[in-house]
């Protein structure tokens, strides 16, 4: 494929949020080979690991664990690596978030002659493998592939939605881990977690709607935290349940999501939820962006009417949340923002308390107001094409119809339970 062809540099906005990002296009045979050599290097000879989700939350969480660990790296490096980052957004070059871009191995086949934080992922005794719920498995098998006997392995803001899936690597690192510790918030199925629980895993799970996992984490931990720690995972929180009172909120999530985890860990670590001034001026720099992708979906989205719901349909690549929060201005009970690469997040309020539910019927799950799915409707290429071109027409589809499921249900009186459950 030319290059040319997805570099977005001199593209019109209104073009290139309507597709994936880079690293949409790179082979997932070449990305895994890169991934599984990048996961060696970092658990290979690790006291302790951390497997985390790679958002706010979850690399909090890795950066208490570090803490715990006197595992820190030096911010230093990577503070400077920022400061070139600032450079080239002043010179118009695009910047891809970790989530659009490859998933390549720092050090490894690229010029990274001049960054020093190239193998970072390597330096620190407590390895950090970011990941998603859908990739648990994965991180799991390589920790048992790769990590000596006798660690402390630290599992973080991840919620598997069947045992199945982990049950054999479980198993496995039950029998060579020192420890396995589990910090989570939310929501379990009980069978999962009495399994889980049944490996000899301390899982602490904390309420979803009053928790996030680094409060989960900090309280956990035996470790003496100073009070930079409970201020990090209060903002955290801030943000994580949408309660949007602390300004430094929205700084710590716009920067895990425009940098690597080891990056932000190390940051937060070194400074808590005060982010230094080149941080901010680094994030300040990527937010004008930012704020035209939120403007160009909400221009794109369409409200339905199902059952007694308003659910306001958008589509493009932008940061979820805000154009969630916009969209609920304009009147939306619930949102949902259909990205490019065919997954879809699903946002709710206060009179809509059913994210997960609806998420769960199309192969995702998460929280009453916050969700995540992938509905299983990409065969070919042809079918990517074709969502593209018409802006998520089937995945929108599939999804609406999922709201009418649960519309019915609830109609029905078959999740009142349930809800008022979450409620308590």
């Amino acid at each position: 494929m030319d290059d040319d062809l997805i570099d977005e540099t001199g593209t019109p906005l209104s073009r290139y949020t309507k597709l994936p990002g880079t690293g949409f296009f790179y082979p997932d045979s070449l990305d895994d080979e890169r991934a599984e050599r990048r996961a060696r290097e970092t658990i290979q000879g690790s006291e302790a690991v951390v497997i985390a989700d790679g958002d706010a939350d979850g690399l909090a969480c890795a950066a208490m664990v570090r803490e715990a660990h006197d595992a820190a790296l030096d911010v230093a490096d990577f503070e400077s690596v920022i400061a070139d980052r600032i450079a080239d957004e002043e010179t118009g070059e695009k910047e891809e978030t970790e989530d659009e871009a490859a998933t390549v191995d720092d050090g490894d086949d690229g010029d990274d002659g001049d960054d020093p934080t190239a193998n970072a992922h390597a330096e620190s005794p407590v390895g950090l493998i970011s990941t998603g719920p859908y990739s648990l498995d994965t991180a799991l098998e390589r920790v048992v592939a790769y990590a000596d006997d006798g660690i402390d392995l630290y599992v973080c803001d991840l919620c598997p939605d069947e045992f199945e899936p982990i049950e054999e690597a479980l198993d496995a690192l039950s029998e060579s881990c020192a420890s396995i510790r589990w910090f989570d918030h939310h929501q379990w199925d009980d069978g999962v977690a009495t399994a889980v629980r049944e490996r000899g895993v301390d899982l602490v799970v904390g309420e979803s709607d009053e928790e996030c996992t680094a409060d989960v984490t900090l309280r956990s931990l035996d470790h003496d935290f100073d009070e930079r720690w409970t201020d990090l995972a209060a903002v955290t929180r801030d943000h994580d349940l949408w309660i949007k009172e602390d300004p430094r909120s929205d700084d710590l999530a716009d920067y895990s999501y425009w940098s690597g985890g080891e990056e932000y860990a190390t940051v937060i670590g070194a400074y808590g939820a005060d982010l230094p001034e080149i941080v901010r001026e680094y994030v300040e720099t990527r937010r004008v962006e930012k704020a035209a992708r939120i403007d160009a979906a909400v221009d794109r989205a369409a409200t339905h009417e199902v059952g007694d719901w308003r659910v306001a349909v958008t589509y493009g690549r932008c940061s979820q949340n805000e154009v969630a929060e916009a969209l609920r201005e304009r009147g939306a009970d619930a949102a949902v923002i259909v990205k490019p690469a065919g997954s879809a997040s699903i946002r709710g309020s206060e009179d809509f308390r059913h994210a997960h539910e609806v998420a769960g019927k199309v192969n995702g799950g998460g929280h009453p107001q916050a969700a995540g799915c992938k509905p299983d409707i990409y065969d070919d290429m042809l079918d990517y094409a074709h969502h593209w071109t018409t802006e998520g027409q089937a995945c929108k589809r599939v999804i609406l119809a999922a709201f009418e499921a649960v519309a019915e249900a609830v109609e029905a009186g078959e999740v009142a339970e349930a809800v008022a459950d979450d409620d308590q």
